[in-house]
């Protein structure tokens, strides 16, 4: 086995509606958002990650730029499996000539269809993965912040990423009841532009809007520590010029307030359809935020209390999926829940 040890490369991958991570060899050498930029008329790859990214919204008539993945599961094929290939050639820099064979570990979304759970499979089997192992994003947190998921004890896990929040409860190594929907990161972007155009009449992009989520996003109109108010550059509707507006947290508040209600909806189902035992353990360990979402101030506060349970947010919460899925690479063995 040793020869063939070290032909082999392990990697875990998140690949994610916004960004994508990959591990090897217990470190994080791969973050970027996901997303792949085309020439037109080749079809050549001309960028991916945080490059491809740069030319959203920006590009010419040759360029066209793809997010290969959306509500979290793969939506472009083609594209999915050049930005997988990429990103591990990435790893690989200045390796020479030499490709190993791979064993990736990946996770999905738990609403997952078979249908989707085949594409991720065969587009990372395209890529060039000898083994491919499936692990639910739910369970890749949970391992991710430190749990031990093996135990008879029930954790509620909430992970809000990019197209998809996933809602589960986690009792020996399996996932009890689940919730996934697909209202998440995306879709505040969405309503933030939804929102400075009916009330600002100014028309932003999606990246403007992200940064908007980032600076100024608030779940709660009051907070103890209030950001600072962003100023926001678009195109005014009325006359067409470009122009500057200042927003500020309380309006984002406002304007993300239907769809943190969708996700608090979908947190009270979970948790009506959850065994009476694991709900006594629920209330003893609370609820654990992770995903990007789980940043937006104030999140952690409303959930509490809607719920009335207390709320933890995970430490650096959009690597705890990664983080489990690299630990669950190394006990490929022992972990009885992943996807061959």
């Amino acid at each position: 086995m040793g020869l063939f040890n070290f032909f082999t490369q392990e990697i875990a991958i998140d690949l994610g509606t916004a960004n994508t991570l990959i591990i090897h060899n217990d470190k994080v050498v791969v973050d970027e958002p996901s997303i792949v930029a085309f020439d037109r008329t080749t079809n050549k790859i001309i960028a991916i990650g945080r490059q491809a990214m740069q030319m959203e919204g920006k590009t010419h008539d040759n360029i066209r730029t793809v997010r290969p993945l959306k509500d979290g599961v793969i939506a472009d094929f083609n594209a999915s499996e050049h930005m997988i290939r990429g990103m591990i050639k990435m790893i690989n820099k200045g390796k020479g000539w030499f490709f190993p064979s791979l064993r990736m570990v990946i996770c999905i979304p738990s609403g997952i269809t078979e249908v989707e759970k085949r594409a991720v499979r065969d587009s990372a089997e395209i890529a060039g993965a000898k083994e491919v192992y499936l692990i639910y994003e739910p369970m890749a947190a949970a391992v991710g912040i430190g749990i031990d998921v093996e135990e008879p004890m029930g954790n509620m896990i909430i992970d809000i990423g990019g197209g998809t929040t996933e809602i589960a409860v986690i009792a020996l190594s399996g996932i009890v009841c689940d919730q996934s929907i697909r209202v998440a990161g995306d879709n505040f972007d969405s309503d933030i532009v939804q929102y400075i155009r009916r009330q600002h009449n100014i028309m932003i992009g999606d990246r403007t809007a992200e940064k908007i989520k980032i600076e100024v996003g608030a779940a709660l109109p009051e907070l103890a520590d209030p950001p600072a108010d962003f100023a926001v550059q678009g195109r005014d509707l009325m006359t067409g010029v470009p122009k500057q507006i200042t927003v500020s947290y309380t309006e984002i508040a406002h304007c993300l307030d239907k769809s943190i209600s969708k996700i608090e909806e979908a947190i009270l189902k979970a948790l009506e359809i959850t065994p009476p035992e694991l709900s006594a353990d629920i209330y003893q360990t609370g609820i654990y935020l992770t995903g990007g979402g789980a940043l937006l101030r104030g999140l952690d506060k409303r959930v509490a209390a809607k719920t009335k349970l207390p709320v933890h947010v995970a430490e650096d919460p959009l690597r705890a999926v990664v983080r489990g899925t690299g630990t669950a690479l190394k006990n490929i063995g022992s972990f009885k829940f992943l996807m061959q």
